[in-house]
């Protein structure tokens, strides 16, 4: 038993929407927290330093006004200690600035600064008057030492407006995920308990299940498997039924037989040797059908199942060929069956004896079953490149097309009447197809309406 908690996909998809939310929620407090800050204490260098560049690359004129101007613009305080020991002062009067207020910390770190080896540093201090942040800003130039200083603005009031925004849009995106996943979860979570219910009925033997295109490409995939799994079950099915019907008939038949002929036997002619003991031929005729039904549902369960392995050797296809022939000897005497036979004086092959002689007889009673009119059946074998190949060629109606690739299905047997009255449950050529699968030799049927099929194969040489 699993114990392991399981969660429905609705559930699921909220959950997963909700933290995703908050996730990007938190992202942006973090954001606001810290980065918000550092970005703006960033931007601040930035401007300075561009302002020193700007300072820098003032051209002759008035620089007093082109100085001014420039702290007025960009809202930072200038102090100007020029080469010949005087001092000039600019937006001095901004609110926060600490350069004309012979700040110690100030004035330690400029002559700090005239003493290093730097033409350009920034230092971070913190003001005495107005308990904020400020950036200093030194620059050597030709004409002396340039002093900038724009003091930090206090953010933590800003932060304290996004920190309450932040907290209402949280419990927004809370809202909206929620809304969001459960209408996703319904598009999702519908069609496939609309598939689970037809999966679950498919197990309860209902094979007409209808599946609908969702839109969604991998429910759709998983519904194509469903419908491809319900007509490989209703083909299953059919194949049931029609075995039952086939072994049914096939078994009731001689069984019928068997039991007319005994009886006719104890109470008829028990005491006439002649009719007694041709009574009694039927009766064996008729066992040795059920044996032959019974052997052919045994041989192909065993090698489906792979119970035995191949046994390989080296023997003379042709010897065994007419061997198999001579079990035939009967019917070409009783019912002028003709055997027209093509073959070599040898022909040494490597595979399991005892089961391609099976695959042979059953070949040649299919041909016997189906052939024409003349009752001839051709065996021919022929060497071809490093292979021999083996044909069973009757002179029926044929196969169509359609009927082609079923023929070699469990179970499956042609409406079309036959030459000769005989038992069969469908599964002498799926007997023929797992032997010859199983030594891995080529084979096929070539069919003509009307004119007869031939059944070949393929066996490797010695």
């Amino acid at each position: 038993m699993n114990l392991k908690k399981k969660i429905n996909i609705k559930r699921f998809t909220l959950l997963w929407l909700i933290l995703f939310s908050v996730f990007i929620i938190l992202i942006l407090w973090l954001s606001t927290v810290f980065y918000y800050r550092y970005s703006y204490e960033t931007y601040q260098v930035k401007n300075m330093n561009s302002i020193a560049n700007k300072i820098l690359n003032i051209k002759e004129g008035s620089l007093n006004e082109q100085l001014e101007n420039l702290a007025y613009k960009n809202e930072v305080c200038m102090e100007v200690l020029w080469n010949n020991g005087n001092v000039s002062s600019y937006n001095t009067l901004m609110v926060g600035c600490e350069l004309s207020s012979n700040n110690s910390e100030i004035i330690r770190l400029q002559n700090e600064f005239l003493k290093s080896n730097d033409t350009t540093q920034t230092y971070r201090i913190k003001s005495r008057e107005y308990q904020a942040y400020a950036y200093l800003y030194g620059i050597k130039t030709n004409i002396g030492s340039i002093y900038l200083y724009s003091p930090l603005k206090d953010l933590s009031g800003a932060s304290k407006v996004l920190q309450e925004q932040l907290i209402f849009i949280t419990f927004l995106a809370i809202i909206i995920a929620s809304v969001i996943a459960y209408f996703l979860s319904k598009k999702l979570t519908n069609p496939i308990l609309e598939i689970t219910n037809k999966a679950r009925n498919l197990g309860k033997g209902n094979y007409e299940q209808k599946y609908e295109d969702s839109g969604i490409l991998e429910i759709d995939e998983l519904a194509n498997v469903l419908k491809t799994t319900q007509d490989e079950l209703v083909k299953t099915d059919e194949l049931r039924r029609d075995l039952m019907a086939n072994v049914s008939h096939d078994l009731k038949t001689p069984l019928t037989m068997i039991k007319a002929y005994a009886e006719m036997v104890r109470d008829i002619t028990y005491q006439d040797d002649e009719k007694r003991i041709n009574n009694c031929n039927v009766i064996m005729n008729e066992t040795d059908r059920l044996n032959l039904l019974v052997n052919d549902i045994l041989d192909l369960s065993k090698l489906e199942a792979d119970v035995k392995e191949l046994d390989i050797t080296n023997y003379d296809l042709v010897k065994e060929i007419k061997e198999i022939i001579k079990r035939y000897e009967i019917i070409k005497e009783t019912e002028n069956y003709n055997f027209i036979l093509t073959l070599p004086k040898t022909a040494l092959v490597n595979a399991d004896k005892n089961k391609l002689n099976q695959v042979i007889y059953n070949l040649i009673n299919n041909a016997i079953n189906h052939t024409g009119k003349d009752k001839t059946v051709k065996i021919n074998l022929v060497k071809k490149d490093k292979k021999y190949l083996l044909e069973v060629i009757d002179t029926g109606s044929g196969i169509t097309k359609e009927e082609l690739p079923l023929i070699w299905n469990k179970y499956y047997k042609s409406d079309k009447k036959h030459q000769r009255n005989v038992v069969g449950t469908g599964i002498g050529l799926s007997i023929v197809k797992s032997i010859l699968e199983k030594h891995h030799f080529l084979y096929g049927v070539k069919s003509t309406i009307n004119k007869g099929s031939n059944f070949y194969f393929y066996i490797d040489c010695d």
